[in-house]
């Protein structure tokens, strides 16, 4: 039986490429320039599965999926957190003493400035952290250094100066693994989460009415996020994701009362909840 293939968005050794060998040890990882390609592969039946980056903790949401999500016929299937843990790499015969500079995607630099004010280097943005760790190796110059995975050092045989530099420990992504084919998570299974798609009717109040279904059946919303539609501003579409199953009664009546104030909506996937959900702290009341 052939290997499964699993796209990501990056070169080897990206966080997401991480993500695919952890959540899929038995799949083969594929890289592929840009989230386009990765639907595109996807659509086409080129791979099986792709593990897209949604959100994360201290950068927010990754823009781009938004918009591609509503106008795919792909499905959420499942979904994975990742801890991101930066590493400080350099190529062999370089220490803390001799590195200049230090490259990496912006998002990473700003993640890490506490260790790059530290060590005074001068960052270099660059296009990826794994497409920074491959140029570092190439150039084998010891006055370069880079921030990246665990993974992408050991794949470009970069040697790890300093360990987890991130600024803040709690940085987790949220990826979503997409499928060409439709599978919902069986209900009474353990927690779910449905992920839908909606653009309310034009009525006074129409978002708060639709709304209120899921307040009055008691379905928890965890997220809820807006975003204009063909660079239009008054084309906005909603994407949400609720604990729940179509199945159960209580979203049943929420998903009716929605779909009765909308004049688009979309189930993308409903899919078991991944384990790190259970660490969710909720802040104290005052």
């Amino acid at each position: 039986m052939a290997t499964k293939k699993i796209i990501f968005q990056g070169e080897r050794g990206a966080n997401s490429d991480l993500a695919c060998r952890e959540a899929y040890p038995d799949c083969e990882p594929v890289p592929a320039a840009t989230f386009e390609d990765c639907f595109t592969a996807l659509e086409n039946g080129d791979v099986d599965l792709g593990m897209i980056p949604i959100e994360n903790s201290v950068a927010g949401r990754v823009a781009d999926i938004h918009h591609l999500m509503p106008t795919s016929k792909l499905h959420i299937i499942g979904e994975w957190f990742l801890p991101i843990r930066n590493q400080l790499m350099a190529p062999k015969g370089a220490t803390l003493e001799t590195i200049k500079t230090v490259q990496s995607h912006v998002m990473a630099l700003g993640q890490c400035r506490k260790v790059i004010r530290d060590l005074k280097l001068a960052p270099v943005i660059g296009a990826d952290t794994a497409g920074s760790a491959r140029e570092i190796a190439e150039a084998n110059d010891i006055t370069r250094a880079a921030i990246g995975s665990r993974l992408a050092a050991e794949i470009y045989g970069l040697n790890i100066l300093k360990e987890n530099v991130e600024d803040e420990s709690n940085s987790t992504t949220r990826f979503v693994v997409l499928s060409p084919e439709k599978k919902w998570a069986k209900p009474g299974n353990g927690k779910v989460i449905t992920t839908f798609v909606f653009r309310v009717r034009n009525l006074p109040a129409a978002l708060y009415k639709a709304m209120g279904g899921f307040a009055t059946n008691g379905v928890n919303m965890t997220k809820l996020e807006s975003y204009m539609v063909g660079g239009n501003f008054f084309a906005t579409q909603f994407y949400a994701d609720v604990e729940g199953h179509p199945d159960d009664t209580a979203l049943v009546h929420a998903l009716e009362e929605l779909a009765f104030f909308s004049k688009e909506l979309r189930i993308l996937g409903v899919y078991p909840a991944h384990p790190y959900r259970n660490t969710f702290k909720e802040d104290d009341e005052d």
